[in-house]
């Protein structure tokens, strides 16, 4: 019997390869969005990691973490595989040593971090999102200070990269120039 062309052997062969192939891939695929996958490398451990960890996302009043993935790889299935395809320059990087020091990793920091705001910008905040929205969020128990800013942010289509850099790393914002501010405002906007 045939079926398209082939036999029912070979349709049954290529249906569970099928099946094999797409669990095997989807394995990989979570087991590299997990918080120690991410600091398995010395330059996350040694650098990035020793930061997140004296930040509110790591421990807070609620006892909710949000880890690596949560805030560096998208939920979504496409956006997810385009970050990944975009993480293989990070272990391009990681085999030619180019932060593979304490020394190095800052000497390359503000450039990672812009890279990591412009897609975060460009995304409008996509993954802080998936766990903080405009509507979720109960003015009556921010400061006044904290909850004008929300407002006026939401008022403005502002996402939350534009105010929250250096939230879980070590803030380097303050070295843009104006200029690099202003184009970095600019960026997904109409």
């Amino acid at each position: 019997m045939k079926i398209f062309g082939a036999t029912l052997v070979g349709a049954t062969v290529l249906f569970v390869g099928g099946i094999i192939f797409w669990g095997a891939f989807n394995t990989a695929m979570e087991a590299t969005n997990t918080m120690e996958f991410c600091i398995s490398c010395h330059e996350m451990q040694n650098n990035v990691y020793k930061e997140y960890v004296n930040t509110i996302h790591y421990t807070n009043r609620s006892g909710v973490r949000a880890t690596c993935p949560d805030c560096h790889v998208p939920r979504d299935w496409v956006h997810k595989i385009a970050r990944k395809i975009q993480a293989s320059n990070e272990l391009y990087h990681k085999v030619l040593g180019t932060v593979s020091t304490p020394e190095k990793f800052d000497a390359q920091r503000l450039t990672m971090a812009k890279r990591e705001w412009t897609r975060m910008k460009l995304s409008d905040s996509r993954e802080c999102r998936n766990c903080h929205t405009f509507e979720g969020m109960n003015p009556e128990f921010q400061k006044q200070r904290a909850r004008k800013q929300h407002e006026n942010a939401k008022a403005d289509g502002m996402t939350c990269i534009d105010c929250h850099k250096g939230i879980a790393h070590k803030p380097v914002h303050e070295q843009l120039t104006d200029e690099e501010v202003e184009a970095f405002e600019k960026l997904g906007k109409k």
